[in-house]
């Protein structure tokens, strides 16, 4: 499922079975992603940053921007004045405008690599609840920024941004397959892990965006169709 995103300060729900042991996998997303998304921006211009420090500030600032406002009505100059600095930093770290929203996008999309690794250990089941529990947390903790994200508003069938989508897919459909026991899958379990990706997404818009499911009933759903895909379709499929 997609979401990397920077599970900044993410509050698991309480009677949901995994959050005690949840807690080491959210503090490491949040300390992983914490660089992006929980960057306190200082609009002091003359505060010097390292190179680094600066180019994740300026992200940080688009991410909020772009999920606000969306695509057409944010410009390089409001992104810049948001950060306190010169626009032409912009144009130095990121390109243009473009380039900056492809940034955007991909930082909100992908699943950290280490995500898989911090997962609390425990059997099948388990395993699947933490992984649907972990996405659920960071697209409704950042749901104004992955749906606009997710549905590239304004930038709908551009090919650099549907480029950039798709390989944020493929990383989420690898880590799903890692999580539930499959690290060297064929060609035909990572394109049903890509459906699966495309159903969590589909299905967290749902909640999020248009209020028919509720968080509960998502859980059940993602939970429920991973575990019968990994029971049932992937060993078919060999």
């Amino acid at each position: 499922m997609l979401g990397l995103v920077p599970g900044r300060g993410v509050a698991l729900e309480s009677g949901s079975g995994h959050a005690g042991s949840l807690q080491g996998l959210l503090a490491g997303c949040q300390q992983a992603c914490r660089r992006v998304a929980s960057v306190r921006v200082d609009v002091a211009p003359r505060r010097r940053l390292e190179p680094d420090a600066r180019r994740e500030q300026i992200l940080s600032v688009a991410v909020r921007l772009f999920g606000e406002r969306g695509w057409a009505d944010v410009s390089t100059t409001d992104v810049a004045r948001a950060a306190g600095v010169a626009r032409g930093l912009i144009n130095h770290y990121f390109g243009t405008k473009k380039d900056l929203y492809l940034a955007v996008i991909r930082v909100m999309l992908t699943v950290p690599p280490d995500t898989i690794g911090r997962l609390p250990d425990g059997d099948l089941t388990f395993r699947a609840a933490a992984i649907v529990d972990w996405f659920i947390d960071v697209v409704s903790q950042h749901s104004r920024s992955w749906l606009a994200a997710i549905s590239a508003g304004g930038m709908s069938g551009d090919p650099d941004v549907d480029r950039v989508i798709d390989e944020a897919i493929d990383v989420a459909a690898d880590s799903v397959l890692v999580a539930v026991g499959y690290p060297a899958p064929d060609a035909a379990l990572h394109a049903m892990a890509r459906s699966y990706v495309g159903l969590a997404c589909s299905t967290a818009r749902e909640w999020l965006e248009r209020g028919v499911l509720t968080r509960p009933q998502v859980h059940n759903l993602l939970s429920a169709t991973l575990l019968t895909m990994v029971r049932k379709v992937f060993p078919a499929a060999g």
